[in-house]
């Protein structure tokens, strides 16, 4: 009988404890998706924009429509971790171990070259890069740590590793890339709530100023 109520005590106790963190990590996801929501949108100011909803409290991926600045399509997702959940909140730091934002930038110029830059050790599952047996590679220092590089000319590299030690916590990028069959300029970082304004702004301006110039054009 005894260990019939303490266990029955126990399960109360997690019961609660799992309501308690339901409210408490819903409440910090909503509060997130809402800063950054509001923080980017204020930087970028589409004139056109487009919302796709995760499901319950994962995140949200939107898309705007810019057409200027050397800018044709801003798009990003956010995906946090499930704060909300006390059972797989520990699991998800093993896994995913932190919130994630990926921006997706289409220009108006053409890229003509392709350049990765990966922070080694960061994929569990190398990702896929359809001419990575065509490129070169090294291993380079990024604001002191180790990034892969993988590119066609290097000068396309060095501008991106010149970006990532511009921005607020460098080693947050996980991966920075230029891919000419898309067309797409991507960055993988870890966002900061506090900083995320002043790096959407230097993303910005990378494509505004760097991706137009000849060294990238040709």
């Amino acid at each position: 009988m005894q260990v019939s109520s303490t266990l029955l005590f126990a399960l109360m106790v997690v019961a609660a404890l799992t309501s308690i963190q339901f409210y408490k990590g819903r409440k910090l996801n909503l509060q997130l998706m809402q800063h950054y929501l509001r923080s980017i949108e204020e930087v970028v100011k589409p004139k056109d924009k487009d919302y796709v909803w995760l499901g319950g409290y994962i995140g949200f991926r939107a898309s705007y429509k810019l057409d200027r600045d050397n800018v044709r399509k801003f798009e990003y997702t956010l995906t946090l971790l499930p704060r909300q959940s006390l059972l797989y909140f520990p699991i998800a730091l093993l896994t995913s171990r932190h919130d994630k934002l990926y921006f997706v930038i289409r220009p108006q110029s053409q890229i003509k070259r392709e350049a990765h830059l990966i922070q080694k050790g960061y994929y569990r599952m190398r990702p896929n890069i359809e001419n990575e047996d065509f490129l070169q590679r090294e291993i380079i220092d990024v604001a002191g740590k180790q990034y892969e590089a993988l590119y066609e000319k290097k000068r396309d590299v060095i501008k991106l590793k010149e970006l990532v030690e511009s921005l607020s916590k460098p080693h947050n990028v996980k991966h920075v890339s230029l891919t000419p069959k898309t067309n797409v300029f991507y960055v993988l970082m870890k966002p900061e709530p506090d900083t995320i304004e002043r790096d959407v702004e230097k993303l910005l301006r990378f494509v505004k100023e760097k991706l137009k110039e000849s060294s990238f054009a040709a």
